[in-house]
């Protein structure tokens, strides 16, 4: 699906999971190079950056999105084909920021209030600035998502915590795969931008670089967050483990000696002390007890129990 939008001398293609059709417009009108609109009709796996001349910029870039997705890919490719006086962008999923940022440049335009600039460069930077305003939202739902799973620990559920940390920590892992790219990306971007936009374009080239370091940020942080509380649960975990063999281990020393005592006085022997005393049953059990209660007493002192 198509969708243009213009404002001024900027043109905005937005194409969702495009056509060879609509790729061979595109192709014509704005003299793409072959190798592009190729690869405009299928994902791509590895984000990248090139340099047409002077003629445009092609851009690949990968952003992660757990709970706004709507074609179940965790990873969205968004590509960039970037003119001086025209931006062509390509999805092949519904992008929320992208859709939000469409209508809010569509009403700007149309009342004549949007100031993007001299050039396609910067309606790029707004743009691309929204994309990464998503991603710190997603960081934010995992940090959320932490939060919960810290409250819940100290609150007595350390065993269902161990698959809630698990499922986190490969969302972040995802997340940190997908965006680590960037940063060499941009590295190249801010090159071929200043040769294609000059350098007064460098300071927005620096403020998009600034939006992902504090991404990578948001990342290291919630990385250390999700050890320190792994760390955490585990140590409780493995308290109770112990809690746990501890007294079953005592109840064994405990159970032991009474069922050697039981086991003696139940021999069929004729000279077995006590049998047949009139109140052999309440001695034995007496003596049973006894034992019980010593055995307890012994393990309270050495501080066992």
């Amino acid at each position: 699906m198509l969708t243009r939008y213009k404002h001024k001398h900027v043109t905005w293609i937005d194409l969702e999971s495009p056509t060879s059709e609509e790729v061979r417009g595109l192709l014509e009108e704005f003299k793409l190079p072959e190798n592009v609109a190729e690869e405009l009709l299928m994902p791509t796996m590895r984000p990248r950056v090139e340099f047409h001349g002077g003629d445009l910029i092609y851009l690949i870039l990968h952003f992660p999105a757990f709970r706004h997705t709507h074609a179940g890919e965790q990873n969205q490719e968004v590509d960039f084909v970037i003119g001086k006086n025209f931006l062509i962008t390509t999805r092949y999923d519904t992008i929320d920021p992208l859709h939000k940022f469409s209508k809010v440049f569509e009403v700007n335009s149309i009342l004549g209030h949007s100031d993007i600039g001299e050039h396609a460069g910067h309606l790029f930077f707004h743009m691309i600035r929204k994309l990464y305003k998503s991603l710190e939202h997603e960081l934010e739902y995992m940090s959320d998502a932490l939060r919960e799973c810290e409250e819940r620990i100290f609150s007595g559920h350390e065993r269902a915590m161990v698959r809630e940390i698990s499922k986190v920590s490969r969302e972040l892992i995802n997340f940190k795969q997908a965006v680590r790219m960037h940063r060499e990306v941009l590295g190249s971007f801010e090159i071929a931008a200043r040769k294609f936009f000059g350098d007064d374009f460098g300071y927005e080239i620096r403020s998009i670089i600034g939006d992902y370091y504090r991404i990578e940020g948001g990342i290291a942080i919630n990385s250390e967050t999700l050890q320190e509380l792994r760390e955490t649960n585990n140590s409780l975990v493995s308290t109770k483990q112990n809690e746990t063999i501890q007294v079953l281990t005592i109840m064994t020393f405990i159970t032991a000696p009474l069922a050697l005592i039981g086991t003696l006085f139940g021999m069929n022997t004729t000279m077995t002390p006590i049998a047949g005393h009139p109140y052999d049953f309440w001695i034995i059990l007496g003596i049973m007890a006894a034992a019980a209660v010593f055995l307890l007493s012994y393990f309270a002192y050495k501080k066992w129990i």
